[in-house]
């Protein structure tokens, strides 16, 4: 077993103490420097059912630190995998795309709560989304380009994990219950090789309300991953799946290795990698060179 801590200051300097409490706490045989913000714990001597029973000591520990903690049985590399499957609000992206949207018709406390609800998993996503885009309704398309251009940011690190991930030959998926509009602009931006979303209809200018075709939920968000695998003639389980809401567990349920962003906490807890403070590139320090 494997234990490896990070954070967004030089934590062998800051948190030196903390470390080597977990250090001995885990019979660490070694310690390793990834980063000055990163630090691997090598070959936890206590046993693999010792480590999964102090892990919630360590985590609540290094959470109060607002470190990031990852547990891990066995090496994983980059070249272990061959796709990054995305979801794009507040993972790539910092915002909920509707909830912006919604702000321009003086309506985003309404959106946002149902938002909030959809990614805690207390609705299903179908009703959610049908539900949300039904307040949109009447509203200029012209509001869709002033979100992007005035309010659509990356998340911290992803410009440096997409980088990695791309130099190293892995192919990216965007997948999102959100919205083409937004996904074919991220495409473009970041050199996405695909991208799947839910198309809103306009006409003459207006939004109506509706989406056309089906909706982009869990279940789609899986399908998507397959087909996207099956594509490229590799396994599920050669692809990194990212996510936050309750809506990407499916996806992420069939990965190699799932990253939760920032995220709810029924998502947290079924990743196998949890990055609450520390930026997408997170998942670099999670994986052996």
């Amino acid at each position: 077993m494997h234990l490896t801590i990070q954070g967004l200051r030089q934590i062998l300097t800051t948190d030196l103490t903390l470390i080597k409490h977990v250090a001995s706490l885990t019979q660490a045989e070694k310690m390793i420097a990834i980063t000055p913000q990163a630090v691997r714990l090598e070959n936890l001597r206590c046993g693999k059912e010792a480590a999964i029973q102090l892990k919630a000591q360590i985590e609540a520990d290094c959470l109060a630190a607002h470190l990031d903690i990852t547990l891990s049985e066995s090496p994983r590399t980059l070249a272990d995998f061959k796709l990054v499957a995305m979801d794009m609000d507040s993972t790539l992206i910092t915002i909920e795309c509707i909830d912006e949207i919604a702000d321009m018709q003086g309506l985003k406390p309404q959106v946002s709560a149902i938002t909030e609800a959809a990614m805690r998993g207390e609705i299903e996503f179908q009703e959610s989304l049908a539900r949300r885009v039904a307040l949109l309704k009447g509203l200029d398309a012209a509001a869709l380009q002033k979100v992007y251009e005035e309010r659509v940011r990356l998340s911290p690190g992803a410009e440096n994990m997409l980088k990695a991930v791309q130099q190293a030959g892995l192919k990216t998926l965007l997948v999102s219950g959100g919205f083409t509009f937004f996904t074919d602009r991220m495409k473009t931006r970041c050199n996405l090789d695909y991208t799947h979303a839910n198309v809103l209809e306009i006409e003459q200018g207006k939004l109506t309300g509706k989406v056309v075709g089906g909706i982009v939920d869990a279940l789609e968000k899986q399908r998507t991953v397959e087909r996207v695998a099956a594509e490229l003639g590799i396994a599920t389980k050669q692809v990194i799946v990212m996510g936050d809401g309750a809506n990407d567990l499916k996806m992420m349920g069939i990965s190699g290795l799932s990253v939760a962003f920032r995220a709810k906490p029924v998502v947290r807890a079924q990743a196998d990698v949890a990055l609450n403070f520390v930026g997408l590139d997170g998942v670099l320090n999670v994986l052996h060179p």
